[in-house]
């Protein structure tokens, strides 16, 4: 049979090659037919109705594109925070703004998960990547809502070197969406960068161990306050640079279950 020699399988070729199709009965399609094509006719046009409320496809990657482009438009803005001058609160709209804007897009993937029919990937994987990337960008927001309180306008070389590599991490997000319209040929650079968002995660831990220890040595006895300002912006970078490992994760899974 030449569909047995086509499998690859053992197993598949050999439940394949056993099979052996049921015994013609004379006059039983015969009498069948008509009363399934009767049946199919009257479903038709409901089925057209349905297929036509559902969508066959979202637009999912152009949505995972224009989140990342937020992604790395508040990082950058980040980056610009952390280094101080009079346009500090311009940077904070900016971040603000860019959350706002990652907020509609947020709700639209999960809006077009409930109503699309046929989805690129599982919808678990979508919503759990939309997920992670809306998490960096909240954890922004939030770093920048607590320089704002607590009116930060110095930062540490510690805290500089961490934005930096929040607005590399986001630039490699921006990388990886477009790859995702096709894993199989893409898996390879997916990995790539999902490789460097883990070792730039870990490499941002070290970078706030010991960023957080020189401020306590400077400031825990003499001024706790300072201390406790610099832990919480230390804080939120962390989180932010988690995130993006997070994503890192997700783009693995589906990679893993795509390629």
């Amino acid at each position: 049979m030449e569909e047995v020699a086509a499998v690859e399988e053992p197993e598949l070729k050999q439940l394949i090659g056993a099979f052996r199709a049921p015994a013609y009965v004379p006059g039983i399609t015969e009498w069948m037919l008509p009363a399934v094509q009767n049946k199919a006719r009257e479903k038709l046009p409901m089925l057209r109705w349905f297929h036509a409320l559902m969508p066959q496809q979202g637009r999912f990657f152009e949505l995972f594109e224009a989140h990342a482009l937020t992604l790395t438009s508040a990082a950058d803005a980040m980056g610009r925070l952390v280094q101080g001058g009079p346009a500090i609160k311009d940077h904070i709209r900016e971040i603000t703004e860019r959350e706002h804007d990652a907020d509609d897009i947020f709700r639209e993937v999960l809006h077009t998960v409930r109503r699309t029919f046929l989805t690129p990937f599982d919808r678990s994987a979508i919503t759990a990547l939309i997920g992670a990337m809306d998490d960096a960008i909240d954890e922004m927001h939030a770093a920048a809502g607590a320089i704002d309180l607590y009116e930060a306008r110095e930062f540490d070389p510690e805290m500089k070197d961490m934005t930096a590599i929040i607005v590399d991490a986001a630039r490699l997000t921006a990388e990886a969406m477009p790859l995702l319209r096709d894993v199989s040929r893409n898996g390879g650079r997916l990995h790539e960068l999902t490789e460097r968002l883990v070792r730039m995660e870990g490499h941002a831990d070290e970078i706030h161990s010991v960023g957080l220890k020189k401020k306590f040595q400077e400031h825990g006895a003499a001024d706790a306050m300072k201390f406790i300002v610099a832990r919480e912006i230390y804080k939120h970078l962390e989180r932010i640079v988690d995130a993006f490992e997070d994503v890192a994760h997700e783009i693995d899974s589906i990679v893993i279950d795509h390629s």
